[in-house]
């Protein structure tokens, strides 16, 4: 077998060929279209294992590589860059490197699921930035009545129908504001319309997963939750054990240990920022609505308000297990077993 590390950007691609002695056989620079390296490693005489850096599109690229390569691997860019520091960089060094770490078998894989998860996962970000978008036109307004001394209905009552017929019929100070105001409103009815469009899709999707039906049981996890951690995680399979799950999504603590010293610091945050985000604030629902999340939460907050943070962010990590374990084996949440279940 050669092993082929492909160093991609839009416009070239450079590559580096190994035997199965570790020796340079190969190297190639290609402009233009990907098709011209696909068709170069068609044409090689022996079977191939493929390696490239995780990029934009790194998921349609996996799959026309599989056409020509029996395996083919996705390198973690951030773990790379820990790996390979150096002050000569160029992508025919890099091309060698990735080949080279193919043949120790040493890349610092990600996993890749199929093209439905990948745009699942697509259209979960695409709403979390139209509710974002959503969530800066309501600041402008907000900030735009405080500018004239205007006082509007507190809390959601001003995004509620008859809270935007009110700021519609608004006289406002100057024809100026008035056109802001116009055109806010109307940025606002657009995000509106263009999240429920997506959400309806993604409601589509949602009913017809029985992961995401299954994670609904659980208190204060609704269908945006559910349904960002079932696309996430994919196959449950892919973890050895739930103490990985922590790692994946960014809640476990960055460490530095040393002989007789060990540092705690804030959460690594590697991941989806997306089920992170959402984890939490369920988690912060669960606390209310659920006994026994409470009491987790309570005994690692230990009645000290300082920790209510770390509370919530540990019950938020310890969501995340109990989740694995639902999903791996199929039980709906249960109050008398969760403790059992995040095992």
């Amino acid at each position: 077998m050669w092993y082929v590390g492909l160093d991609v950007h839009l416009r070239s691609t450079a590559a580096c060929i190994l035997d199965e002695n570790g020796k340079i056989v190969k190297r190639g620079q290609f402009a233009g279209h990907l098709g011209r390296v696909l068709a170069w490693l068609e044409g090689l005489p022996e079977p191939l294992a493929v390696c490239y850096e995780a990029s934009c599109g790194y998921g349609h690229l996996h799959d026309q590589l599989r056409k020509v390569a029996p395996r083919v691997v996705v390198a973690h860019p951030g773990q790379l860059r820990l790996i390979f520091r150096s002050k000569r960089k160029n992508d025919r060094i890099d091309a060698m490197k990735l080949a080279t770490l193919l043949f120790l078998d040493q890349v610092p894989e990600v996993y890749v699921p199929s093209v439905d998860v990948r745009s699942w996962r697509r259209l979960i970000e695409f709403r979390h930035r139209l509710v974002a978008d959503r969530t800066r036109v309501k600041n402008r307004l907000r900030a735009l009545l405080r500018e004239y001394g205007l006082e509007g209905p507190r809390g959601g009552r001003l995004w509620t129908r008859k809270g935007r017929a009110w700021l519609a019929e608004l006289t406002w100070p100057t024809s100026q504001a008035a056109v802001m105001r116009d055109v806010l409103v109307d940025d606002l009815e657009r995000c509106q319309e263009k999240i429920g469009r997506v959400e309806q899709v993604l409601n589509r999707i949602a009913k017809a997963s029985p992961g995401v039906a299954l994670l609904r049981t659980i208190p204060g996890v609704g269908p945006r939750t559910a349904e960002a951690m079932v696309a996430y995680l994919d196959d449950p399979k892919r973890f050895r054990n739930s103490k990985r799950i922590g790692s994946y999504f960014g809640l476990v603590p960055c460490q530095d240990q040393s002989a007789d010293r060990n540092r705690l610091g804030h959460i690594t945050r590697e991941g989806p920022a997306t089920v992170r985000k959402l984890v939490t604030e369920a988690s912060w629902r669960g606390v209310r609505q659920s006994p026994r999340i409470q009491k987790y939460f309570e005994r690692i907050a230990g009645g000290d308000r300082d920790r209510k943070k770390i509370a919530l962010i540990a019950t938020a990590h310890y969501l995340l297990r109990v989740m694995f374990a639902m999903l791996r084996d199929g039980r709906p949440w249960s109050e008398d077993d969760l403790e059992r279940g995040a095992a």
